[in-house]
């Protein structure tokens, strides 16, 4: 094969092609059998076998181009083209666009917190069946009815202990079956759990809004409202539903759990336990044997969503998006590539060509081109849906992924925490915890954003709101009642 014959029509769209460029280079004027016996494939043929390779493997397709020998040695003298930027760097554009995508979902979450915080404040005030005591839970066998201040310190601390024990061993009995798979013992625990606050303890609070408000209602007309109710809410948390919908259960389930802990915890240890279970948040989170930590490791790790009944995400989360589509996608797209790096490897083995491969490789070259130019309008077409479904599922796992996200837990304590203010019946000591847990949301997303990865969202807000408290309870409300009766206004 002669130079002359090589400044034909050549096609680079393919290794072997590559490969026989290089050669003909090199050996300028001689046969390329002649080259084969004499010569291996040098460091510019390498080179431009890596490139190729790095195109299959990213899964980029050559571009198709029919050269004559001037443009060809032009392209040569040019050097080899400059490999592709990375595509992860964001431009200004992008990064002002992340900046506004995250603000929207702050202020979509502090709408939540404070709807939760609402809810739980408008029932105190309105309902006295909240503030009433005689009734406890189990985990507090201490009722602090004693007149002490040190009996009662011991036996809150003692309450706390007992209460934070059973949180721990639920925790890492969760993380267990979910480390080793046991999805459906865990959905049936949720499930079991969100019906008995579906059904039990909304009928409890349903009961006893209707007597406040002396609204008459027959039980039969209660009873369908309430299975209404329930089953729609299972339906929404546990499977699919509108996303408002499903936001709106979790937010009422929070507001029940913190209305349920204000009743049934003593006075003491409801504070004490704000305490710890802002202490445990933060080693539960940040240690590395943390057990929340290992839970949202192993859902990045199986590309897995956590549980919609345990966390409040501003955008839709469904545990079975994540799965299986993406994947298949992937490998569909994937694969061609895979193919052809796979025979490419099994043709070219110790870097060298057959003569027959050789002697056949000019009418080839010719034939590929030809194919290639008539397939060029309908190749794309064939393309599209693949590239549509695959670019449609990875913005809808992106929209995931992008949502804040905030465990139902930190809602069920920033209701207690702002429901036990508002119960001693001081405005000034309710809004001032109310806005110091806005405010430890804030700093606590403001880090979110700054170490990229799950904090805990109990600690500052609930250190900002217990020394607001105590300082407004202590100091500011006494301050201000004097000025009152002094008839003196700032």
């Amino acid at each position: 094969m002669s130079e002359s014959d090589t400044d034909q029509a050549d096609e680079y769209t393919s290794l072997m092609d590559a490969h026989v460029a290089a050669e003909t280079r090199s050996n300028t004027g001689v046969s390329s059998s002649g080259a084969l016996k004499r010569k291996k494939p040098g460091a510019k043929v390498a080179s431009t076998v890596e490139y190729q390779t790095f195109q299959m493997e990213s899964g980029s397709v050559p571009e198709v181009s029919i050269e004559y020998g001037d443009n060809r040695r032009r392209r040569e003298n040019q050097g080899p083209p400059p490999p592709q930027g990375n595509p992860m760097d964001l431009t200004d554009e992008e990064v002002e666009e992340e900046l506004k995508y995250g603000a929207v979902h702050v202020i979509k979450l502090f709408v939540p917190v404070s709807l939760c915080m609402l809810v739980v404040v408008a029932t105190i005030r309105s309902i006295k069946f909240y503030t009433t005591k005689g009734a406890y839970l189990v985990y507090t066998p201490f009722h602090e009815e004693t007149s002490d201040t040190g009996t009662k310190a011991w036996q809150a601390v003692a309450n706390a202990l007992i209460l934070m024990s059973v949180v721990v061993l639920m925790t890492v009995l969760l993380i267990i079956l979910y480390k080793y798979r046991f999805y459906k013992t865990i959905h049936a625990w949720l499930i079991v759990s969100s019906l008995i606050l579906l059904f039990l303890f909304s009928s409890l609070y349903c009961e006893e809004v209707l007597k406040a408000y002396n609204i008459p209602m027959d039980v039969i007309t209660l009873a369908i409202g309430l299975w209404n109710f329930g089953v729609v809410g299972i339906i929404c948390i546990h499977w699919q539903g509108p996303l408002q919908l499903q936001q709106a259960y979790l937010i009422f389930i929070a507001a029940l759990m913190a209305l349920v802990f204000i009743k049934y915890l003593p006075e003491w240890t409801a504070w004490v336990v704000l305490g710890a279970i802002s202490i445990w948040d933060l080693i539960a989170v940040l240690t590395p044997n943390g057990p929340l930590r290992i839970l949202v490791e192993t859902a990045q790790e199986r590309n897995e969503s956590i549980f919609p009944a345990l966390i409040y995400s501003s955008t839709v989360m469904y545990t079975t998006m994540a799965s299986g589509d993406d994947g298949a996608a992937e490998e569909s797209v994937s694969s061609p590539a895979r193919i052809q790096r796979s025979s490419v490897t099994s043709e070219t083995e110790d870097g060298g060509f057959t003569r027959e491969w050789m002697e056949t490789n000019g009418e080839r070259s010719t034939r590929r081109a030809q194919q290639v130019m008539e397939n060029t309008q309908s190749q794309p077409r064939r393309a599209l849906p693949v590239d549509a479904g695959r670019n449609q599922l990875q913005q809808m796992i992106m929209e995931e992924e992008r949502g804040v996200k905030l465990g139902l837990g930190d809602f069920i304590f920033y209701g207690v925490l702002v429901g036990k203010a508002s119960s001693y019946g001081d405005w000034n000591t309710t809004l001032a915890c109310f806005v110091a847990i806005l405010i430890g949301l804030c700093l606590t997303l403001l880090l979110l954003a700054i170490f990229k990865k799950a904090l805990p969202a109990l600690p500052i807000s609930i250190a900002f709101g217990l020394v607001i408290y105590f300082s407004t309870r202590i100091f500011v409300a006494p301050f201000v009642d004097l000025l009152a009766s002094k008839q003196i206004f700032i």
